[in-house]
């Protein structure tokens, strides 16, 4: 283990920062690019201690150098000291976008800012932006993840790799951009958009891997058959897709449609971006949870207890290594369930992202998420995956419209018979009854960033 302190490991009074201590004394020494490294294999016993370590260190440099978790921690009658196991960590309060909003904009980093050398934000379209920050060591580590995440899902040293990931202040291209460079792989920066552009790129440059979003993805594959072109036929062997909810059933439709193997990879801004859990390219059984980095919990989203493994609830995450930002029971609204590790024994599972629990539509005292519509509609031959969901409100009774596109070798009669099976098997599997219309091809929305299902027009 290397006893060195990172180069930022060091406060503004010239102090050593505990937390950049912490982290390099429980840090394994470097290894080629390309192998796992010592903390991605080692088992849950040694991984509890590892977690403990980095925590207490968390907790204790977000307490005394962020006043807001000083006064979150205060009110509640929590200290550091209060944390002696990794249960002790449901003594302190959760956290969640109105925390880091009401510290906005830099309120609540953790490091003077002349050791922040990035800053990432949210789009702010329901109010203040989230503002992310990150010192060297941040960026290294994330790098160091997303390069991860890469190799277990079958991306290898030298492959050339599309990075359609949008750009900016939005996290997912710049922190793709650098784990592809830490591999040792080369990238194409590509950016989202401009959808010829990047069927001529990829089939000029013939790369192995694209990283987009999984509904992008699609979208590329109907540019492709528009210009006459078999998405088959493409040099890919391997994407990995994320930012977005996505069922096995979109896996199947992505990977007919190209010929590749698809692997999922989560994250969100608030905890690092991009790189907090991959899949393993051989296994595909969910993502793995980079354990040496994050503390994951489930709770109940509506009474906030915590939940036993393998139940379904809400995904909350707590930072170990961050300097910058730490993030202390971040509530992500994300639903799955965390499951025991595989190819990575000391490093736990999550289940496929259901829903977010506020994006869950409650229509006439039904529960339902997009993704349900999205497994039931790609199971019925002749329509798309390409649909919205419209909620309206007409005479003080909520009514649910899906507006889905059939496939071009669908016949106009077979989409209004595939419509009514649709809106069939939603009533008997989800239990609400819907209008379903069928749109002609390409006339829904595409989007190369987050898609937006749900158009809620009752407000």
């Amino acid at each position: 283990m290397s006893l060195a302190p990172a180069p930022d490991s060091f406060a503004a009074d010239g102090a050593p920062n505990e937390l950049a201590a912490a982290i390099a004394e429980t840090e394994a020494d470097p290894t080629p690019v390309g192998t796992p490294d010592a903390a991605e294999l080692i088992g849950r016993e040694e991984m509890d201690q590892l977690q403990l370590t980095r925590l207490k260190a968390t907790i204790k440099h977000a307490y005394e150098n962020v006043s807001a978790y000083r006064e979150l921690y205060d009110a509640h009658g929590v200290k550091p000291s209060d944390l002696q196991t990794l249960e002790d960590l449901a003594k302190f309060p959760f956290t969640d976008k109105e925390f880091l909003r009401a510290a906005y904009p830099f309120k609540s980093f953790a490091v003077p800012m002349n050791q922040v050398r990035r800053i990432h934000a949210s789009s702010g379209t329901t109010g203040l932006p989230t503002v992310v920050g990150y010192t060297d060591g941040d960026i290294d580590r994330w790098a160091t993840l997303f390069s991860r995440c890469l190799r277990f899902s079958g991306v290898a040293p030298g492959d050339i790799v599309h990075n359609a990931y949008g750009y900016g202040l939005f996290t997912g291209g710049l922190g793709a951009h650098y784990g592809v460079e830490k591999l040792g792989a080369t990238v194409i920066p590509m950016s989202g958009g401009q959808t010829e552009k990047q069927i001529q790129l990829i089939t000029d440059f013939k790369p192995r891997a694209i990283l987009c979003t999984p509904t992008y993805l699609l979208a590329l594959a109907d540019g492709f058959r528009k210009a006459g072109l078999d998405p088959r036929d493409t040099s890919l062997e391997i994407g990995v897709l994320g930012a977005e909810p996505w069922t096995e059933e979109m896996r199947h439709e992505i990977e007919q449609a190209f010929n590749i193997k698809a692997c999922d990879i989560y994250g969100l801004s608030e905890v690092m971006g991009p790189g907090v859990a991959g899949e393993s390219f051989d296994r595909q059984d969910g993502s793995t949870i980079w354990e040496d980095h994050f503390r994951p919990e489930i709770i109940d989203p509506m009474t906030e207890d915590v939940l036993e493994p393998g139940h379904h609830g809400e995904l909350v995450f707590t930072t170990l290594t961050r300097e910058a930002l730490p993030i202390i029971r971040y509530r992500t609204h994300d639903l799955t369930r965390l499951l025991p590790g595989t190819d990575r024994p000391g490093h736990r599972r999550m289940g496929r992202i259901s829903g977010r629990s506020d994006d869950m539509i409650i229509l006439r005292g039904v529960n339902l998420f997009p993704t349900q519509i999205e497994e039931i509609a790609l199971t019925i031959e002749g329509l798309s995956p390409h649909f919205q969901l419209e909620l309206t409100r007409p005479d003080h009774m909520d009514q649910m419209t899906v507006h889905i596109e059939r496939r071009e070798e669908c016949s106009l009669q077979d989409a209004e018979t595939a419509g009514k099976e649709l809106a069939r098997q939603i009533k008997i599997k989800v239990g609400s009854s819907c209008v379903v219309s069928v749109a002609e091809p390409e006339t829904l929305a595409r989007s190369s960033g987050k898609l937006r299902r749900i158009y809620d027009k009752r407000r």
